[in-house]
């Protein structure tokens, strides 16, 4: 079956002004109430005309998020890490220091309306960062994420999770992708409400990549699939 991830997305949400979205790394660990802040903070000045798009790359503290579809039975270790709500699509998630997480701010309305396109863009611009690195991962229907094939034993497991949604059509919240995590932080939730598949990262499948690494391929894969990037503060 072919997702829409196969498509080209460059063409669905490149600006027809060519205005560049704004990059911005932020060195250490951010609380994620801080950046939850900031990113509201920041989705609403771009939606009242304020402020430029922006996506923020960082890292969290361990934690757990609940999206808007979180069954309570799916957090198996309630008490192992800080539990935060979040209006995010999408169920639990785990994030923390190895997993780069990119908060993704962009303006639809200059891109193009169009929800399940907009997903379909974050898979190939995550499918398009791995095949970078030397990864080759697929998306599957059915199943949110991007999944890697492995061979022993014969498994499919996730590399990297997409939960977004968008208000006044700009986004907030985003992707997150495993370059180098604690994966036994996984075992307190079902990840993503999904129990007959595991989590894998780049360093699991063998692959030397740092998040400097992960950052570069993630850049160059964003600017083939929404547009180009420029050097950002983060957003405060």
């Amino acid at each position: 079956m072919t997702s829409l991830a196969s498509e080209s997305p460059a063409l669905l949400f490149d600006r027809a002004d060519g205005r560049p979205a704004g990059w911005a790394v932020s060195p250490g660990l951010v609380p994620y109430p801080d950046a939850v802040a900031a990113m509201e903070r920041r989705v609403e000045a771009i939606a009242s005309g304020e402020a430029e798009e922006v996506v923020w790359l960082l890292e969290h503290p361990p934690l757990y998020t609940a999206g808007v579809s979180a069954r309570p039975a799916d957090l198996l270790v309630p008490d192992r890490f800080p539990v935060f709500e979040s209006g995010r699509g999408g169920q639990y998630t785990y994030h923390g220091p190895g997993q780069r997480v990119a908060y993704v701010m962009l303006d639809l309305r200059a891109r193009r309306r169009d929800v399940r396109a907009f997903v379909a863009a974050l898979e190939t611009w995550i499918i398009s960062a791995l095949a970078e690195l030397g990864v080759s991962a697929q998306v599957r229907p059915g199943r949110v994420g991007v999944w890697v094939e492995r061979s022993a034993p014969p498994r499919e497991d996730k590399i990297a999770a997409i939960g977004v949604r968008l208000r006044r059509w700009v986004s907030l919240h985003g992707i997150s992708l495993n370059v180098a995590p604690d994966l036994s932080h996984f075992d307190g939730i079902v990840p993503c409400g999904i129990r007959d598949h595991g989590v894998t990262s780049l360093a699991d499948l063998g692959v030397p990549a740092t998040l400097d690494l992960a950052d570069a391929a993630l850049r160059a894969a964003f600017q083939s699939t929404f547009g180009p990037a420029a050097p950002a503060p983060a957003p405060a």
